[in-house]
């Protein structure tokens, strides 16, 4: 990955992990250990969809740049149900307080895309790569 995805994948992944820790200290107290469990897998969950999803669609805008646009559409749709399926399958487990992980879970989306937004708006990114060896080239015509 270049720099520039790295940084925003940080700026992004470092508040998500910082609500996580909250939402684990915070389940903690109110459910107790299996809250913070919970609190901590939806965390990690978070972190992994949302981080793949984003190492993808660098991925694709890099290969194919006609299907960035649609491509983010697919993919944030896809995170989003992959993310209700992670929250149906473990609706009824008993390895940690489904509530928890359920309020993390979004806690983290909602952080994780506020976070993001955030670094690409901040990012100075180029729109056009800069030819390094070329010099301009003369039509005749003086201005």
């Amino acid at each position: 990955m270049p720099s520039n995805d790295v940084r925003i994948l940080a700026q992004a992944a470092v508040p998500t992990a910082a609500v996580g820790a909250v939402a684990a200290v915070v389940s903690g107290v109110v459910a107790g250990g299996k809250g913070a469990i919970g609190a901590g897998v939806a965390t990690l969950v978070v972190i992994l969809f949302m981080g793949i999803g984003l190492y993808v669609l660098q991925r694709t805008a890099k290969s194919l740049p006609h299907l960035f646009q649609a491509m983010g559409l697919m993919l944030y749709a896809a995170q989003i149900l992959l993310l209700f399926v992670f929250l149906a399958a473990f609706k009824h487990t008993t390895l940690f307080h489904p509530k928890a992980f359920a309020l993390t879970l979004v806690a983290g989306t909602l952080t994780w895309i506020a976070a993001q937004t955030r670094a690409h708006m901040k990012s100075k990114i180029l729109y056009v790569e800069p030819d390094s060896g070329s010099k301009p080239e003369k039509t005749g015509h003086s201005s």
